[in-house]
């Protein structure tokens, strides 16, 4: 068992200090990153369509799919809206990690970007726990998986810097209690920023894409 963990130890401090490799590569060329994770179904890509929709006219984005199977849906989605993607197919890993993000950079221009937004494979738990060298990680819940995914998967949510809350236009519709999902969230991660919006009425989304602008430009004037 002591080797076990010793072994593992090492695979998460190799990936985190190729993680840190990445971060000062994006940061030399100006670019902003943000790693979205969430469950499957829970409006990963819906996000990040109506992102683009926002903030293409204003900064110069680009998109990183991942996906366990060998599918091009979700960057077809985003490259049909004038953004240039790149799809990680894993090969049936739950989680994208730092050697899959740093042999994708190449694929792009980076001089060009501003903001670089990586969709993770649709999963709570391994996603949590492998850094990729971006500059926020920021989760996806939705209204329909339920009010007690924080205390059911806490360490997803300790380790985030911005919550959206997705699919608010079914709260009339769903028995989700949003004080105690919120209390939930707060007692593992206090004061952590919170979106609530609904990708498919638009309600909620300006603030979101108002603080994503904001730290994108910020991060472009460091």
């Amino acid at each position: 068992m002591t080797q076990r963990v010793t072994v593992v130890e090492k695979i998460l401090n190799a990936n985190d200090q190729l993680a840190a490799e990445n971060q000062q590569r994006l940061d030399a060329a100006g670019v902003f990153a943000i790693n979205i994770l969430a469950s499957p179904g829970a409006g990963k890509t819906s996000l990040i369509l109506r992102t683009i929709e926002a903030l293409a006219p204003r900064l110069r984005l680009a998109v990183i799919e991942g996906d366990t199977a060998p599918v091009t849906i979700d960057a077809d989605k985003v490259i049909a809206r004038g953004v240039p993607a790149v799809q990680i197919n894993t090969g049936g890993e739950c989680h994208l990690d730092a050697v899959m993000f740093q042999a994708s950079l190449p694929q792009f221009d980076l001089a060009q970007l501003d903001l670089l937004i990586v969709e993770n494979v649709g999963n709570l738990i391994c996603p949590a726990s492998f850094k990729l060298g971006t500059h926020k990680t920021v989760l996806i819940a939705s209204v329909p998986e339920g009010d007690d995914k924080p205390y059911k998967y806490p360490n997803i949510y300790r380790g985030v810097d911005a919550l959206i809350i997705n699919k608010t236009d079914l709260l009339p519709y769903i028995d989700f209690d949003m004080d105690y999902f919120r209390r939930g969230v707060e007692m593992l991660n206090p004061g952590l920023v919170a979106f609530p919006l609904s990708c498919k009425t638009g309600e909620g989304l300006a603030a979101w894409t108002d603080w994503l602008e904001q730290a994108a430009r910020q991060r472009s004037r460091a």
